[in-house]
């Protein structure tokens, strides 16, 4: 992970090479949408870690994370989100209808060591409670809320017992209160700030970040949707007019996350007739996971046809009851991601988030949930690539060492958090003189 001995500039190599890796073709391809996802990382020390799964996972292997007294042949290899830190939770509409507070974000999902998703957020929790100035004794006592919460709900788990999701009726807080945004939310106001109606159908709206595509690249994406019709699950092809194209428009994107990714946006015609009821689906080039290069498993490999696949397979698998329009595709021989831009994604807001007690109770809820989602993907879920309990397995592994488990996130989440916070001091100099694309 670096030492006290190694200076700024030997850092400062190691971080050009992590992202040399990491994002070389497409900054290659892209340079200005690398240039605004650089801007926005040079914010804050959060936004950078954000920003920089790649470089968290290329310190954890050169730590040989694989010695950790909490993996073992099952727990090293399970279903793992990838990416999990604070701001990764929010709400969804499921394929029941429900509004559900859970993870979110599945783009960096593989299979991996359950520690891994835990130390991230651990260290994120850090970072944010430096930015909210408070005391490092007050962050270790969130992450031992954090680990104890996680702990407790993988007990529950294994033992069989009911758990209910956090819901309208379940949540408490600032999570209540992002569903509550989420149920106010409708789809007609998404539709209005993307599309007009034109000729007495819905279009998408000129500009606004949307590209007009020519002929031959829409004749593709098209195809490509056709065939990303036969990855739904049955229950989502039940009226095929509802899978009707009306309009499509390219996209770039510019996101922390998707920075240089081409993608689509796709105009549906909806369960009815009226075109309020109309659907935007997007599709875009799914991207290597970072934890994907520092996974030797054949098996886990081999398991994927493409990124695209591999994304959607993980998210069916850490998320119950997923979008209803989640599936893969491949457009010019690359796997892409397809799912509904919904108007009930609602993300936690942090920046009303001060009080040790209030963040303590958010928190408690995030490990409980991370818990959940680890213990979704099992050999429950349909998947061969996992075929044991999950819950047993981490159980049994946190049951080895209770008193540790707890003080190895609190270690971590100091020691990275205060990795980040040079680092990114490192990166900005490094960016605003020119030495990153």
């Amino acid at each position: 992970m670096g030492t006290a001995s190694n200076t700024d500039q030997q850092r400062g190599e190691r971080i050009l090479a992590v992202f040399e890796t990491a994002f070389g073709e497409l900054l290659a391809a892209d340079p200005a949408a690398f240039r605004v996802k650089f801007r926005k990382m040079a914010a804050s020390a959060f936004a950078f870690y954000r920003g920089t799964a790649c470089l968290y996972y290329a310190d954890l292997a050169e730590e040989e994370q694989n010695h950790s007294p909490y993996l073992d042949e099952r727990t090293s290899r399970v279903w793992i989100h990838g990416d999990l830190h604070a701001e990764n939770f929010g709400t969804y509409l499921d394929a029941n209808g429900r509004l559900i507070f859970n993870v979110n974000d599945f783009d960096e999902a593989y299979v991996g060591p359950f520690t891994w998703d835990l130390q991230r957020f651990a260290a994120s929790i850090a970072l944010i409670g430096y930015t909210k100035a408070l005391a490092d004794e007050t962050i270790s006592g969130l992450v031992r809320t954090y680990a104890a919460a996680y702990r407790e709900r993988i007990r529950a788990l294994a033992a069989d017992k009911s758990v209910p999701p956090l819901t309208l009726d379940t949540a408490r807080g600032p999570l209540l209160d992002a569903l509550r945004h989420a149920r106010t939310e409708t789809r007609v106001s998404l539709l209005d700030s993307m599309t007009e109606v034109r000729d007495w159908d819905r279009r998408f709206t000129p500009g606004g970040g949307s590209v007009e595509l020519d002929d031959a690249t829409r004749a593709r994406v098209l195809e490509a949707f056709e065939a990303y019709l036969e990855t739904l699950p049955e229950t989502s092809r039940i009226n095929p007019e509802s899978h009707r194209v009306k309009d499509v428009v390219g996209r770039r994107g510019i996101g922390i996350g998707s920075a240089g990714l081409p993608s689509y946006n796709i105009l549906l015609e909806g369960h009815t007739d009226a075109l309020e009821n109309d659907v935007v689906i997007y599709m875009k080039q799914a991207q290597t996971p970072a934890v994907s290069r520092h996974i030797t498993d054949q098996a886990v490999r081999d398991y994927f046809r493409h990124e695209g696949h591999r994304t959607v397979i993980s998210q069916r698998a850490l998320q119950a009851h997923a979008d209803p329009y989640l599936g893969w595709t491949e457009l010019d021989g690359v796997g892409q991601l397809v799912a509904e831009v919904s108007p009930y994604a609602v993300d936690l807001d942090w920046s009303d988030l001060d009080e040790p007690a209030q963040i303590e109770a958010v928190v408690a809820d995030l490990g409980r949930a991370t818990a959940g989602m680890h213990a979704a993907a099992d050999n429950e879920s349909g998947h061969s690539l996992v075929p044991f309990s999950i819950e047993d397995a981490i159980d049994e592994a946190i049951a080895r060492d209770e008193k540790g488990f707890a003080e190895a996130l609190v270690e971590f989440a100091h020691r990275y958090g205060a990795r980040a916070r040079a680092d990114h001091q490192i990166f900005v100099d490094l960016f605003r003189n020119g030495r990153l694309g």
